[in-house]
């Protein structure tokens, strides 16, 4: 039996219930009680934008709260950011930038509604192999590849996600590079290893709410390019990768976000997989979506960020894509809730 006590309920019939007075709950369970607004109920969405061989402008979508495969929802606007785009989200938005060609574009698709991608702004520097990170207010994205994909560059970009508008310049990275993993808290956004050219195994912080150069993190175990990273607000996960093709690797390192130091081994993927330039995330688990082992692969692998060790199976994407998408998620760990 369940009893509600409260002293006045008012507005019935106009506004709503409206509750006054102490709430008392009592619960043989765990209980904690929902939040945010209307917009917000349902989160728990992974995106992938785009993707490579073949270049597709499809998008789709699938759920981080049970294992389940893509749903496709909508295209990208005009081919922009088709391919090696990357993407970054808030609660409610999804921004994707850069892509094939070294574009500049930035579209968004907001969330709840899905849909087709509009026109958000353009980056400071057309690129592609940027990696977006983001808290809920602020996204940016480091690195990349220019002039033609033969010059990396240590550029980072922001914007604030609720507006749309070109992006500004934060700063940036310690080294040039292209191909970096990202994961971030409400806090710090990091960037872990890449093409510099050649593999390294750099990782670089920055404090999202403040502009300003990267500082140095650490290390991760190895020297990797084309991996993937995702995190909750306590750990950021990278993985998979190459360390020089054909070379792929399986092993996933960690980091605890709040402090500085050399990444720790987690686990391993099932299947390893290079060309995964994203991954999603809830606070609960990270999923890393597709990329290419032997040939290109639609298969969604998921650990979780409390516990350390190996991937499994979550799901199928909808189609099968070398990896060079741009992912993001509603529920990642730079939301703090």
């Amino acid at each position: 039996m369940t009893i509600l006590k409260v002293d006045t309920i008012s507005g019935i019939g106009t506004e709503g219930p409206v509750f006054e007075g102490d709430i008392e709950f009592t619960s043989q369970n765990f209980l904690t009680l929902p939040k945010g607004d209307t917009t917000q109920r349902g989160r728990g969405r992974a995106l992938i934008l785009g993707g490579i061989y073949p270049e597709t402008t499809r998008m789709e979508t699938y759920s981080l709260i049970s294992s389940s495969n893509g749903v496709e929802f909508g295209t990208l606007s005009a081919g922009n950011n088709a391919a090696w785009g990357g993407a970054l989200a808030s609660s409610t938005r999804g921004v994707i930038a850069g892509g094939n060609s070294q574009i500049n574009n930035i579209s968004y698709v907001e969330i709840p509604t899905l849909g087709d991608s509009i026109d958000f702004g353009d980056l400071t520097v057309g690129r592609r192999h940027a990696v977006g990170v983001s808290n809920n207010t602020r996204g940016m994205w480091a690195g990349g590849e220019t002039a033609g994909g033969t010059t990396q560059t240590d550029t980072i970009d922001f914007v604030t996600i609720a507006s749309t508008g070109d992006a500004q310049d934060f700063g940036n990275l310690t080294d040039a590079r292209r191909g970096c993993a990202g994961g971030a808290s409400p806090t710090r956004g990091l960037f872990a290893s890449g093409d510099s050219p050649g593999a390294v195994n750099i990782i670089d912080f920055v404090t999202i709410a403040t502009t300003g150069d990267a500082t140095d993190f650490g290390d991760t175990t190895e020297a990797r390019t084309n991996s993937t990273g995702c995190s909750n607000t306590t750990r950021a996960v990278f993985g998979g990768g190459t360390t020089s093709a054909p070379t792929y690797v399986n092993t996933l390192d960690f980091v605890t976000i709040a402090t500085t130091g050399n990444a720790t081994d987690f686990g391993d993927l099932f299947q390893a997989v290079y060309s995964i330039r994203g991954s999603s995330a809830s606070h609960i688990r990270g999923n890393i979506n597709g990329g290419y082992s032997t040939a290109y692969i639609n298969v969604i692998q998921s650990i979780t960020f409390s516990t350390t060790g190996n991937a499994i199976d979550w799901g199928d994407m909808a189609n099968a894509k070398g990896g060079y998408n741009g992912t993001t998620s509603d529920s990642h760990g730079g939301l703090s809730e």
